[in-house]
């Protein structure tokens, strides 16, 4: 190691790599990324930082280490809270170091720090288990992270909403030729398991099994800053897919109309029921034709 001080950009990028580093310290020091910044032995390291009366080196860095993935850790319960009832704070935190060493954070901030939870309790979900518990958290994780991602996002408060006066006032022959446009905080999920009643249970404190399997429909959306879930039935669903998609209202009907699980006179009934319902609680933010 040469006894030229680094520059201070040079010290920050090795930091990084060194307290970054999912096997400790010692290990980032000794790590490529690090010894591009900085080319140093983890035995050397007290040549190259200060050490304290009673520290060396290594272990004020390991400070730093530590304290960087706790905080990590405590993000990750706070945007998984009923994921973390579900398993305990123990078995939770070893899924989620794990899940930080393959997904490390990579951004500014720790909005997106969870984004690929889901995907990661699905990649490493174990061979031949039955499609139950592991299931469940998948579903449970997606759930709460489709709120973080509605929460976080953009939404329509102190805009006027589509409300039923305009919804009524739409002309019968402009009806099929009309494009509703969804508020952007609205989310359609599918999931396997009714994981929305055990989320709600949870948040108001109530003692809950976990519930069996069930294929799931949801609308996720976000009003007055309060994020709101509504269960869907399959039709409904798929219409609301249709909607988003971006299709005039007859065509989303007619793509709807042949998988249906009803009849065409109930389909009507419902249909009618279900646009006073969305538009009721804000699934629209205008009509276009």
């Amino acid at each position: 190691m040469s006894d030229a001080q680094p520059d201070l950009d040079v010290i920050q990028r090795w930091m990084q790599s060194v307290i970054m580093h999912p096997d400790g310290v010692a290990q980032g020091v000794a790590s490529h990324a690090a010894r591009q910044e900085i080319d140093v032995n983890p035995q050397d390291v007290d040549k190259f930082l200060t050490r304290s009366k009673t520290l060396t080196a290594l272990e004020r860095l390991q400070i730093y280490g530590s304290a960087y993935y706790a905080r990590l850790l405590e993000c990750l319960r706070e945007e998984f809270p009923v994921l973390v009832h579900a398993l305990g704070e123990q078995t939770f935190d070893a899924f989620a170091f794990a899940y930080l060493h393959e997904f490390p954070s990579r951004s500014y901030t720790l909005n997106r720090l969870g984004a690929a939870f889901p995907r990661f309790l699905a990649e490493t979900r174990p061979e031949g288990e039955e499609e139950t518990w592991p299931e469940f958290l998948i579903d449970l994780a997606t759930l709460e992270w489709a709120f973080s991602e509605v929460f976080d996002g953009p939404g329509v408060e102190g805009e006027p909403l589509f409300d039923a006066a305009q919804l009524q006032a739409i002309p019968s022959e402009k009806w099929t030729e009309a494009r509703l446009i969804p508020v952007p905080c609205l989310r359609l999920l599918t999931l396997r398991f009714p994981a929305h009643r055990y989320f709600s249970a949870v948040r108001r404190k109530e003692e809950v099994d976990p519930p069996e399997l069930a294929e799931t429909f949801l609308a996720i959306t976000r009003r007055e800053y309060v994020v709101r879930h509504y269960p869907l039935e399959r039709t409904a669903f798929a219409l609301l897919q249709q909607i988003l998609a971006g299709r005039r209202i007859g065509q989303a009907i007619s793509a709807v109309a042949e998988s249906a699980e009803m009849d065409l006179e109930l389909l009507a009934l419902r249909l009618q029921e279900w646009f006073r319902n969305w538009t009721a609680e804000g699934f629209f933010r205008a009509v276009e034709y």
